[in-house]
């Protein structure tokens, strides 16, 4: 039981460790589009 127990908890740790590099990854694409996006209606002003 505690082998189970173990490897629950590997696998969620590593499954959460995943999705923090992928929210923060996803997090500077939507910053790096918005900085594109100011930068445009800076020059059409």
């Amino acid at each position: 039981m505690k082998h189970l127990f173990a490897l629950f908890a590997a696998l969620t740790v590593t499954l959460a460790l995943q999705a923090c590099n992928t929210i923060e990854g996803m997090g500077k694409d939507i910053s790096k589009a918005g900085d594109k996006i100011e930068e445009a209606a800076k020059k059409t002003k």
